[in-house]
């Protein structure tokens, strides 16, 4: 039962990945491994900055307001992979990104006046989701 499970995973992670390798895409779209690399990097930053804001909340340091853009952008990031590799749908993943991006900005902005070095912490999650953004802009334009 475990190795046909196994197989199963297997093909559907080669299916996917065939899919995304297919697609035609910028020429200064970065290797398939840097992703991983670099998001190793950026989920501690977000782990340690996101958890700060929770803890914060929780203690009531700052208003539960403050605490929505991080929720949702944990959602919207957590939804990218469904959306581009498991429903194969580049407009539905642009426009899922819009929303890390649009959120990761409304939450800098909202912890910025209580705590602004979990800002500077955010910056190269910044700085990697607008390149993401723009980079998955050009392959829903370029795939249309």
């Amino acid at each position: 039962m475990g190795e046909l499970y196994g197989d199963v995973v297997y093909n559907l992670l080669m299916n996917e990945y065939d899919w995304y390798a297919q697609l035609s895409k910028p020429v200064w779209s970065p290797p398939a491994e840097i992703f991983g690399l670099v998001w190793i990097v950026l989920y501690a930053l977000i782990a340690f900055s996101f958890g700060k804001v929770f803890y914060m909340a929780w203690r009531r340091e700052v208003p539960g307001y403050v605490v929505w853009p991080f929720v949702l952008n944990l959602v919207f990031n957590a939804a990218f992979t469904p959306l581009q590799f498991g429903l194969k749908s580049n407009l539905l993943a642009a426009a899922d990104i819009l929303l890390v991006l649009g959120t990761l900005v409304w939450g800098m902005a909202a912890i910025y006046s209580y705590r602004r070095y979990l800002v500077y912490l955010q910056i190269p999650y910044l700085l990697w989701v607008g390149f993401a953004t723009f980079l998955q802009l050009t392959i829903t334009y370029l795939n249309r």
